[in-house]
């Protein structure tokens, strides 16, 4: 049975979520703007702000909603994330004052699943307290995002790892406390079998800085990029920093990657009906050619596409929730899923670039300035199409899951063939 009723109790928790997404979430983004804003521990001035906001939401007990109760989260299911996650995605601040920023999420997850007591004490708790930040180091200068290609490798002196090679892309790190980095240390594996994790701290020897690259929306010439060009210069690291067995990094990242996609898929819905909202506002604010721009049938054929594309996102994202919730995969909970995810991915990309160049061109030359929200949402469209994997990877994924399971004709015409099939109904007829 499909039931899309929402029960009373975690209603009214959406509703405190929403309100106080809007009253406290928002301002924090306009306040304390910069991609990095959220990530700097050292900005005492931030921090003072967020603390209280923090402990707000810790009260009501929506804190690290991602994790099971064992680890200090509720315990909610993908289903109900899927619903908090969509009033988190309005606010670039929101996910880091509800304890579900990435790729801490992410991290967070595999170092509960893979991590040794230990880790789990050094790292995983000052992370879910929200006291440090964390960096996922994995895609390469030449290599992007394709494990087959990676080239920075570890391999054992004593009781020692010792890490050598580049890195690319690695969000956050110039504020991270440790970093989980994916090496090759088994070349002679088959290639999902080549890499593994292992946790570096940030002021581990060796760990250099080429450069903090900056990204749409960064003012040129100043250093305020987030996203790292990491050499790793024979860092070293002990035996027990890994993660998992030697040749387990790819089964590692999967376990943390569908995670993060359908969370980040979560919350471009909110995105997206924020930028609805502001079109509906804005439709019947104001006037054009002599008649209010909401009466414009141009004007109504854009708000209908765009809700009605957000509603089908929407109900993907949601069905995607459920799958994982009921068809749980022992230590990957997102493996049954694994498809959905990917087409959550590549949609939501897609779905996102219409509606905000729509309320972009309905806001006129103010939806070009940064004075709304809309000039961040657009800069931000080009990196869901590449984070956790370009789109084009995903399309790939969804069709060859699809055509394994695909049936050849059984003769020279195609099975729905009129011809044939009225020829066959026939002989069956007089048989």
């Amino acid at each position: 049975m499909i039931n899309f009723r929402i029960e009373p109790d975690l209603q009214a928790r959406l509703d405190w979520m929403a309100a106080f997404v809007r009253r406290e979430c928002e301002p924090m983004d306009m306040l304390f703007p910069g991609h990095g804003a959220p990530y700097d521990v050292t900005d005492r001035k931030a921090r003072a702000h967020l603390k209280p906001l923090q402990k707000e939401v810790k009260a009501q007990g929506l804190w690290a909603c991602h994790l099971g109760a064992e680890l200090g989260g509720p315990g909610y299911g993908q289903l109900t994330l899927a619903l908090m996650n969509e009033l988190l995605g309005r606010s670039y601040w929101a996910p880091t004052i509800f304890g579900t920023a990435a790729p801490d999420t992410g991290n967070s997850e595999i170092l509960a699943m893979f991590g040794t007591d230990e880790q789990k004490a050094r790292y995983l708790k000052p992370l879910i307290d929200g006291e440090i930040v964390s960096t996922f180091s994995m895609t390469e200068p030449q290599a992007g995002a394709d494990p087959k290609e990676f080239t920075c490798r570890a391999w054992r002196e004593g009781d020692e790892w010792v890490i050598e090679g580049e890195k690319w892309f690695s969000s956050n790190a110039r504020f991270a406390a440790f970093l989980i980095v994916m090496v090759v240390t088994n070349p002679e594996n088959p290639p999902h079998g080549r890499m593994s994790m292992l946790i570096v701290p940030a002021d581990a020897p060796g760990l250099e800085f080429i450069r903090h690259s900056q990204t749409m929306g960064d003012r040129r010439g100043d250093d305020d990029g987030i996203h790292a060009y990491i050499r790793y210069n024979r860092v070293r690291v002990p035996l027990d920093a890994m993660l998992g067995n030697p040749g387990e990094g790819f089964k590692v990242a999967q376990a943390r990657l569908g995670g993060g996609r359908v969370h980040h898929a979560m919350r471009t819905v909110g995105k997206c009906q924020r930028a609805i909202d502001m079109m509906l506002e804005r439709a019947v604010s104001r006037h054009t050619q002599g008649k209010q721009l909401g009466e414009h049938q141009f004007v109504q054929g854009a708000i209908a596409d765009s809700i009605i594309e957000l509603e089908q996102f929407r109900l993907l994202v949601l069905k995607t929730a459920w799958i994982i919730d009921e068809v749980e995969s022992g230590r990957e909970p997102h493996g049954a899923a694994r498809t959905h995810i990917a087409m959550c991915k590549v949609q939501m990309a897609k779905v996102c670039h219409d509606i905000v160049q729509r309320a972009i061109q309905m806001h006129g030359s103010l939806g070009m300035t940064l004075e709304t929200p809309l000039a961040d949402m657009w800069m931000g469209l080009p990196a869901l199409a590449l984070a956790d994997g370009p789109t084009e990877v995903h399309k790939v994924q969804v069709a060859k899951a699809h055509l394994k399971n695909a049936t050849r004709a059984s003769g020279l015409f195609p099975s729905e063939h009129i011809p044939t099939r009225l020829a066959a109904i026939r002989e069956r007829n007089t048989a």
